[in-house]
């Protein structure tokens, strides 16, 4: 081979890459930007999601891009590792439809009519269709339409490119060596790995093959491992991008490589077994275009009827290489910037991220009322990690609501999204507070501070009011319960009331000596964040019903409640201020 026809070589190939690009881009933007939207809402079954990947990837032609759709999913918890294994199996056997569409390529005429159908010929017609489209048509869809025709005569051109760059080869002995080599299994999965790596593509290194085979050189001894090594070598770009992912996108990942490697291990072994045993008639055969089509195809259908079964297995296995960790860190507070353009994903994503937000802030506090009876330097520490991740949280929400909002929503979108953000603060500042309770309970054990007998069971009622309406409103947020929302005014209300009792009852045991001024400074102040965590907690409740009253006004929401006063306020109320009275006096 020449310096000519390795630059020819070269050349083709980075035609074929852009052309592959160009049309899965102008495919996926004909979709209208839905296929992420779809791969996420009929991912139910595994069925349904091995459909959906091998759809998808046949679309934009790419398995790497399909894999790191779905490891953007699972990364933002909005999918399971369980749900995104079948979709790439699917994936991988999708990718496989890129080397049938190259196929096209090597069609030819004789003559007459049948030269109007050969390769050049269609080419030159979809690129002359493709560039009037992509420059003079103002419709967008009709530009994208061209990209795709556009993208398909320079893949078309590519792959002719890299054809007659090689039709010299079969005459190199060290070509002929080279293949021979390459009959050893080991060895030709090996270079298949290597050359898949290289391209960053599966669908690019299948072309590769396929122009090498017109030589007539390539025999299906020394084709099939460069396949399977192929089929691996794919996994490298998915690998690539869950680099600074969460614990979930990178398990993703694995299972894109595992699966691959798992997939090939078995079809290689049961294949060269069957072999040594029956000697198939395969070795030998020279192969073309159309067979390698054909193997490379029947290769990923046979990996997948072998894994499509083992799913639960495969989970299990990828989690034990990638194992959980114990103490969650602020790396993984993730939300993808790319769903941003899909806003029913993104509130999805919010949502999810939010609810997450509210399990720790409310376990922040749940710790920290606890440290006042028991204090533990571990506990402390525990509950100012918690405190960092809500304002980590609040941080990566708040941003990414606000580059939400610059998308065109939907009026229920607005609303959730201005909602988010607006509970958001009161989540971060649960978290706060649950901080300064910590501080208290921590200056409670350093100075051996001990309350009176009466303050002790003051306390104990307020906690226990404090820790029932948390656990309501946590509740009711996420699961979006209105019945259980309504009952956290009323129980606002009652602490409102005992913690103004409580103010003055210690009031008069300071009067009378019972109590003493440092006692008095901690217990005041402890009263004052047990009080807000409630009216945080209020305001977390209003927002989740006014989502569904069309108007987003707290004030005015509070306002008519506390005037109106109805029959199921009242209730509510009467039972909590039975059930958390103190009882007594000093």
């Amino acid at each position: 081979m020449s310096i000519s026809d390795l630059i020819s070589l070269l050349s083709g190939i980075a035609m074929f890459l852009f052309g592959m690009t160009l049309m899965g881009d102008g495919l996926k933007a004909t979709s209208g930007n839905k296929l992420e939207p779809v791969l996420f809402k009929l991912t139910g079954t595994p069925i349904r999601g091995l459909a959906l990947g091998s759809g998808v990837t046949t679309v934009i032609q790419s398995s790497s891009a399909t894999s790191v759709i779905v490891m953007g999913f699972v990364n933002s918890g909005m999918m399971k590792l369980k749900q995104a294994i079948p979709v790439i199996l699917g994936a991988i056997f999708g990718t496989s439809i890129t080397g049938w569409i190259i196929c096209l390529s090597y069609i030819e005429g004789a003559g007459g009519l049948s030269s109007l159908l050969s390769t050049s010929t269609i080419t030159g017609v979809v690129a002359i269709i493709g560039i009037f489209l992509r420059l003079f048509c103002k419709d967008k869809g009709r530009r994208h339409i061209g990209d795709i025709m556009m993208g398909f005569a320079i893949l078309m051109f590519g792959m002719s490119k890299m054809s007659s760059s090689v039709g010299g080869l079969k005459d190199q002995a060290w070509f002929d060596n080279v293949l021979t080599s390459m009959q050893n299994p080991i060895l030709g999965i090996i270079v298949g790995i290597l050359i898949a790596v290289l391209l960053q593509s599966a669908s690019a290194a299948v072309g590769i093959v396929q122009a090498l085979s017109v030589t007539g050189a390539i025999v299906f001894d020394n084709a099939f491992p460069l396949l399977m090594g192929i089929s691996i070598g794919a996994a490298l770009p998915v690998m690539i991008a869950s680099l600074g992912t969460s614990t979930g996108g990178k398990r993703t990942a694995l299972s894109y490589l595992v699966s691959c490697i798992l997939g090939v291990m078995t079809c290689a072994s049961i294949y060269y077994i069957a072999d040594a045993i029956f000697s198939f008639p395969l070795n030998g055969t020279v192969m073309n275009p159309v067979l390698i089509a054909i193997v490379n195809t029947v290769l990923r259908m046979c990996m997948i009827i072998i894994l499509f079964p083992f799913i639960d297995i495969l989970e299990a296995l990828v989690c034990l290489i990638i194992s959980d960790k114990s103490v969650k860190t602020r790396d993984e507070v993730v939300l993808d910037d790319r769903f941003i353009r899909h806003p029913t994903l993104a509130i999805e994503q919010s949502r999810l991220a939010i609810n997450r937000m509210a399990d720790e802030a409310a376990q922040a506090v749940l710790d920290s009322i606890h440290l006042v009876g028991r204090y533990s330097d571990a506990e402390f520490d525990k509950v100012s990690e918690l405190e960092d991740l809500g304002d980590h949280y609040e941080d990566q929400l708040g941003s990414f609501l606000m580059k939400l909002n610059g998308q065109d929503l939907t009026e229920r979108q607005e609303r959730e999204s201005t909602i988010y953000l607006h509970t958001l603060s009161d989540l971060e500042r649960l978290s706060d507070h649950a901080k300064n309770i910590a501080s208290s309970a921590k200056e409670i054990h350093d100075k051996q501070v001990s309350f009176s007998e009466e303050a002790h069971h003051e306390m104990s009622v307020i906690t226990s009011a404090v820790r029932e309406i948390l656990d309501i409103t946590m509740k009711a947020f996420s699961g979006e319960d209105l019945q259980l929302a309504m009952k956290v005014e009323p129980l606002e209300e009652v602490i409102d009331d005992i913690t103004d009792e409580m103010k003055l009852r210690h009031t008069e045991r300071l009067q009378q000596g019972i109590c003493s001024i440092n006692q008095g400074f901690i217990f005041n102040d402890l009263l004052t964040d047990y009080e807000r965590i409630s009216d945080h907690c209020s305001n977390i409740a209003v927002a989740l019903i006014e989502i569904y009253s069309g108007s987003f006004a707290t004030h005015e929401y509070l306002g008519q409640v506390k005037e109106e006063h109805n029959a199921n306020y009242d209730r509510c109320y009467n039972e909590y201020k039975a059930r958390f009275a103190l009882h007594g006096g000093t």
